[in-house]
């Protein structure tokens, strides 16, 4: 009976253990998809939060190229349609976007005569290049030592320069020479990116092949430095290393973005001659590359009317710039005049001068060409300071021609002993080809349009790519031009291949960097990578977090840049004039003025601190966004406006004026850029209002402007952050 009732207890105690583990399994399971859930709802929200600042990043990026490209084309007018007084006016402006080349072939005694002092420890360089004198040069910059000296640099680019003279304009290299080619997209100054990339996959030699597809300049720190690197390896391996160009190896393009700015602070004394020659040698990289015919390594990418055998024919080395175009040849007046009789009507009394055929435009995504009509001469024609508002109702030359009397030209076509003969079609249609393949973009819908987001090229369809490739036989289009968050990205079913090699590109933490690998087979194998190694202690929240903060401060001052035409906007919206708009008319206004194509809506939790009832209070709502710094409170509302709003321009018009690269201009200078940019965004300032900034800037009373103290006065400053 005992042993009964015993059996009975423990199959009840198995029973109710099985029914309790059962119970706790499934309590776990459920709690486990509880989680998971919670966890990718958490993603999903960081991924949202991600892409919006990666959308803010790439929308202030590619508006402020569209702005250097109308900053430059207004340039470019004063020059097509002006001509100088006297050699100072030509300096004022022709310095800067000449298109000629005036590099001499042999330019030794430009480094011969620069003696190297016994103090200078840095890396020696001797010619012919020998492998130790690169690995010289890479440790001397990876240590952060002295510099090169500028007459070891100046010797480095002459040879380059004579180098890349005789490659032609797409270079073809082959994957049975080495066991792979390896290429990199845009550095960007970023010479840790170089160092790391260098580690990882070995140094350039002719048995590790290397294809660099651009940008190697600009809004890094250490742009100088990685051409000297890249320079030196093509020089000792012209088999090892190929460098094609890219939309930022341009003169006008380094204005903005800092090269110029960064060669002029370390070599000060000889920065010119360096800038000069590097002028050139960027006119002469190869525009492509292909491997095994099979795979074409491009910039920026392709329209419907890219043809690599016409690009193989081209004369490169006329394009110093692609922004401006060449050929911008001087005809003697008298030598003609005779010949334009019948223009004239034989008559001395009409006074006309060469009437100029404007340039024919074959395509629509080429960057934006000034048309050339007939300029009315009128010597005597005084400039009244309320008609730049009224310009739209007066021809070019009206406009064009007022601008250069504001900015001090007082000279017009008929007093002038040389006229400007406008460019060929043939050059046109040239520069077109390259302006294509260095500035355009894919995208997912099919066909060939204007790329209006960046100025110049085009946005080119999966169909267009189908078509290029078959015409020449090719099967991968690998491109860089733009960064990508994981360092490379797919598109167009996989024919087109986009590699960014800077990592932490826009924000520490905002992208990784990435070069791709091809073997004989052609198939791609990507290694990816982050310079700063502070990010991986990041979590995802504080890394999404670091990068938003820095995208948002930058559409702030966006933002508040247009605070005038905002206003205005809201107001349309604010029917009953209470100074409220709800958050729907707020986003509808916003990307009215700011054409960013960002998602308003999303961000608003952001942007707005409070929004009672969904309506927003507009003008508390700027108070509340940002505030100037105090050394800019005593100046007029509406130009403090006009200083945020076009920075970057002012910033590209003062490297232009100051000629000798001092950071110092003068009273006389800084009047004139304010004149140029009132005629390029046809505003009007008034000379009193430009004295009072130039003597409020002033801050040690010498009669000259700091440009660097300058801009830095115009910066924003979070609400939230400021003190006084």
């Amino acid at each position: 009976m005992g042993c009964g009732n015993s059996r009975v207890k423990i199959k009840s105690m198995k029973k109710a253990a099985k029914e309790n583990h059962q119970c706790t399994a499934g309590t776990a399971i459920k709690a486990a998809i509880l989680i998971q859930r919670w966890y990718r709802q958490y993603v999903a929200r960081m991924e949202v939060r991600r892409r919006c600042t990666w959308t803010i990043f790439q929308s202030i990026e590619y508006a402020g190229e569209q702005d250097q490209i109308k900053l430059h084309n207004f340039f470019s007018c004063l020059m097509d349609h002006f001509t100088p007084t006297c050699g100072n006016d030509q300096g004022f402006i022709s310095h800067i976007i000449t298109q000629t080349d005036e590099t001499c072939k042999d330019n030794q005694s430009a480094y011969d005569n620069i003696e190297v002092s016994d103090s200078y420890v840095g890396p020696q360089l001797c010619f012919p290049l020998k492998p130790a004198h690169v690995i010289a040069l890479l440790e001397a910059f990876k240590e952060k030592q002295q510099r090169l000296h500028a007459r070891y640099v100046l010797q480095l680019l002459n040879e380059t320069r004579k180098h890349l003279e005789h490659l032609p304009n797409i270079n073809q290299i082959s994957t049975c020479y080495s066991k792979e080619i390896t290429i990199c997209g845009d550095l960007h100054g970023k010479l840790d990116d170089l160092f790391l990339i260098f580690y990882k996959n070995g140094l350039p030699s002719p048995e590790k092949v290397y294809v660099f597809n651009g940008d190697y300049v600009d809004r890094g720190k250490h742009s100088i430095e990685i051409l000297l690197i890249l320079f030196a390896y093509l020089l000792i391996y012209p088999k090892g290393i190929y460098l094609n160009r890219g939309n930022h190896e341009d003169h006008i393009i380094n204005l903005r973005y800092g090269f110029t700015k960064e060669v002029m602070q370390k070599y000060q004394e000889h920065g010119s001659r360096i800038l000069k020659l590097l002028r050139s040698i960027f006119s002469w990289l190869p525009l492509a590359t292909v491997i095994d015919e099979k795979v074409l390594i491009i910039h920026g990418g392709i329209s419907e009317t890219t043809d690599l055998n016409f690009l193989r024919k081209i004369d490169r080395h006329k394009y110093i710039s692609i922004l401006r175009p060449p050929g911008r040849r001087r005809i003697d007046w008298y030598k003609h005049a005779s010949g334009q009789e019948q223009l004239c009507g034989g008559s001395s009394e009409h006074n006309v001068m060469l009437n100029q055929t404007p340039r024919k435009n074959t395509d629509s995504h080429v960057l934006h060409s000034h048309t050339n009509n007939t300029s009315k001469s009128s010597s005597t024609l005084s400039v009244k300071k309320k008609e730049i508002t009224k310009r739209e109702h007066r021809s070019v030359e009206e406009e064009l021609e007022k601008c250069r009397r504001q900015v001090g030209f007082s000279n017009v076509y008929e007093d002038s002993k040389s006229l400007t003969v406008p460019d060929s079609d043939s050059d046109e249609h040239e520069r077109k080809q390259i302006v294509d393949i260095l500035w355009s973009d894919p995208m997912h819908q099919e066909g060939c349009i204007t790329n209006l987001v960046r100025g110049g090229g085009c946005y080119f369809g999966p169909d267009v790519t189908e078509k290029f490739l078959r015409k020449h036989n090719l099967q991968l289009l690998i491109r860089s031009h733009e960064c990508k968050q994981e360092g490379y990205e797919y598109c167009h079913n996989q024919k087109v291949l986009t590699i960014f090699s800077a990592s932490n590109y826009y924000e520490i933490g905002s992208n990784r960097g990435a070069y791709v690998k091809l073997g004989p087979d052609l198939i791609p194998h990507f290694v990816q990578y982050q310079v700063n190694q502070s990010t991986r202690k990041l979590t995802l929240r504080q890394s999404v977090s670091r990068v938003e903060r820095s995208a948002l401060g930058a559409l702030r001052e966006k933002i508040f840049a247009h605070k005038s035409d905002l206003i205005s906007a809201f107001e349309h919206y604010d029917k009953n004039k209470t100074g409220n708009i709800s958050l729907n008319d707020w986003a509808n206004a916003l990307e009215s003025i700011l054409a960013l194509g960002l998602p308003w809506r999303i961000l608003h939790s952001q942007l707005v601190p409070s929004a009672p009832n969904g309506l927003l209070n507009f003008h508390l709502w700027f108070d509340q966004l940002a505030i100037e710094r105090p050394n800019a409170q005593h100046i007029q509302p509406s130009l403090l406006e006009t200083l945020y709003k076009s920075r970057s321009e002012l910033e590209t018009i003062f490297g232009i004026i100051d000629i000798d690269n001092s950071g110092q201009i003068s009273f006389e200078e800084f009047q004139k850029t304010w004149q140029l940019l009132s005629s390029h965004l046809k505003i009007e300032i008034s000379d009193e209002a430009i004295s009072d900034l130039a003597r409020s800037m002033d801050f040690n009373k010498d009669g000259s402007i700091d440009i660097n103290e300058f801009l830095e006065a115009f910066r924003l400053v979070d609400k939230s952050n400021y003190k006084d």
